[in-house]
């Protein structure tokens, strides 16, 4: 039996507190946080939940955490908001620089993207 939780399958092998962070916006700290507030012990394996605790633990996440698709939507809003605002952070977006201050003489390579290859100059022929 598959068990969703904000549209999100979540594999029945491992334990709880690691398998709810496979929903985006909970982490380890907030699924740590989620199981003691519920009482759920952090050694139970998701297959060896019962219907009610499933319920649980998804209301209760419904109710307290943004995650998934609304998160997703406020996050890209925040950034569209900065772009469109011309601020600093939104010039970087727009350039797909680094947005946190890092350099990027040297590495950023995961944001700017592969290196290109420097173009071969003419070469001169002597005389």
């Amino acid at each position: 039996m598959a068990v969703r939780i904000a549209g999100v399958n979540i594999p029945d092998k491992k334990r709880v507190v690691i398998a709810l962070t496979y929903v985006y916006g909970i982490g380890a700290t907030t699924a740590e946080k989620v199981c003691s507030s519920l009482g759920i012990p952090s050694s139970k394996r998701v297959h060896e939940l019962d219907e009610s605790e499933v319920a649980k633990i998804r209301d209760f996440i419904e109710r307290n955490y943004t995650v998934e698709g609304d998160l997703r939507r406020e996050v890209s809003m925040n950034i569209k908001q900065l772009v469109d605002l011309g601020s600093y952070r939104g010039v970087r977006h727009r350039k797909k620089l680094p947005v946190r201050g890092q350099r990027t003489h040297t590495n950023a390579r995961t944001r700017k993207g592969k290196a290109s290859a420097p173009v071969a100059g003419k070469k001169k022929v002597a005389k």
